[in-house]
């Protein structure tokens, strides 16, 4: 009987095989993050998209006029809100969005000095731009005692004053605008003379204010609570 010669099986022969060469040859695999956290050799972060494959191009928002909201339409009473300074983004996106949830006829921003619709205030405000006309006026306070004029009582929001939102009872069923201060200076002088009532949202806890884009919320749905 021929006795068998030695085995021909180059290296990685035996468990495995040509397998268990192959695993040892060539660059190392990508396999992510071990239980350490750590990148494994041979990874590369992958880049960030927050695009969904889909591309559109649309026309500028145009401005509104706000001449056109000054006059009472039928029985329903004037409704806006006015932004004094507001600069952040995602503040003013989540105010449109929020407005357009309370049935805001407008919104009224400063040309200067102010933010207005970017990428960001669009994305905050989810859609709701579409739908809130927004009126960009060269001075706050000249466009408030416009209002005024018109017989739209002008309601700002102020931490520092005595009396409290929910006490303008039977005023929000007339036309009002509410006036929204910016972040951390709160109402501009010149804009707080023009108010014909300062009030505030009452706070139980620690803090002394809310977030301007909450505080937005809460009035706008306090006024559109009693217009039900």
């Amino acid at each position: 009987m021929a006795r068998s010669g030695p085995s021909r099986r180059g290296p990685g022969a035996g468990r495995g095989g040509r397998a268990a060469a192959g695993r040892r040859s060539g660059p190392p695999r990508s396999r992510g993050a071990g239980r350490t956290g750590k990148v494994r050799t041979g990874d590369e972060p992958r880049p960030r998209r927050s695009g969904k494959g889909v591309r559109a191009t649309a026309e500028p928002l145009p401005e509104a006029d706000l001449g056109r909201y000054l006059k009472k339409r039928g029985r329903h009473a004037q409704f806006l809100v006015a932004v004094d300074g507001v600069t952040d983004p995602g503040n003013l996106g989540a105010i449109v969005r929020s407005c357009e949830g309370a049935g805001v006829d407008v919104i009224v921003v400063p040309r200067h000095r102010a933010v207005h619709v970017t990428p960001t205030v669009a994305k905050a405000a989810a859609g709701a731009i579409e739908h809130v006309p927004i009126a960009v006026v060269a001075g706050l306070p000249s466009a408030l005692q416009r209002l005024r004029d018109s017989g739209i009582w002008v309601i700002g929001l102020d931490d520092a004053a005595e009396r409290s939102l929910f006490e303008i009872a039977d005023l929000a069923l007339e036309g009002v605008c509410v006036v929204l201060g910016a972040e951390g200076a709160g109402l501009s002088r010149l804009v707080r003379e023009r108010c014909d009532l300062v009030v505030n949202i009452p706070m139980a806890g620690r803090i002394s204010s809310l977030n301007v884009s909450a505080a937005a919320a809460l009035a706008t749905y306090e006024i559109a609570r009693y217009r039900q």
